[in-house]
């Protein structure tokens, strides 16, 4: 297994499916309360939330930690509050959750909008409806309403897109219109499948800088025998 790179400060993609794709979600109050559970958590470990959507079997958040240890803390008591509240309705036990939630550290100036998209197309990709604001389980609605949520977290690159929330809303929308580049979606799902950085080579030696040692992108497969 790969070694989770987290560091405070920056933006993280983090998903986590259901164990074999199970659904996660079967009901809507197992969509509230788990978002509810989300927003509790955040707040007690210092998380800041800049983007998520639930589907049926899986999450996708964009957080960003004021501690190494913040993610790792909410992500375990999340998955395991939602785990045990599905056990005790269905009457069952056992895992619900994938034992492993997958991240990726996120270029913050030039990627942690285009994650956001990624993150609010979900819906849109997977065909359940034909613009993002409809969907009720994701930060584009909040996003986008008259009045963005205070637990909602704006990120600086949201903010420094117009000098009000009406501004801002109209580049946003325009950005959501433009749709995810074959090539920024395939980098963006392989970077948190895999456990790699989302950004690009400035990106990863800046980060190899930081850390001590080099940032290398692996491609699909077993590396070459020499």
């Amino acid at each position: 297994m790969t070694a989770r790179i987290i560091l405070t400060g920056y933006p993280h993609h983090v998903v986590q499916r259901g164990h074999n794709r199970q659904t996660v979600f079967p009901q809507r109050s197992d969509y509230e309360r788990y978002l509810a559970t989300l927003l509790e958590f955040k707040q007690q470990y210092g998380v800041k939330l800049y983007a998520y959507c639930l589907m049926t079997n899986h999450v996708h958040l964009l957080l960003a930690p004021a501690t190494p240890a913040g993610i790792g803390q909410l992500m375990k008591r999340l998955a395991g509050r939602h785990t045990r509240r599905r056990n005790r309705h269905d009457q069952r036990s056992g895992t619900l959750w994938e034992g492993r939630y997958r991240s990726s550290l996120v270029d913050r100036d030039d990627y942690l909008l285009a994650c956001c998209r990624y993150i609010e197309l979900n819906p849109v990709r997977a065909g359940i409806v034909g613009d993002p604001v409809e969907y009720p389980w994701s930060s584009c609605r909040h996003r986008l309403a008259p009045e963005m949520p205070a637990w909602l977290d704006p990120d600086p690159c949201y903010l420094a897109m117009g000098e009000n929330d009406k501004a801002r809303q109209a580049v946003y929308r325009a950005f959501l219109d433009e749709g995810v580049p074959s090539a920024q979606r395939e980098l963006i799902r392989e970077a948190v499948q895999r456990g790699q950085l989302t950004g690009g080579p400035r990106f990863s030696k800046d980060i190899g800088g930081v850390l001590g040692r080099p940032m290398e992108r692996r491609g699909r497969g077993r590396p070459r025998k020499k």
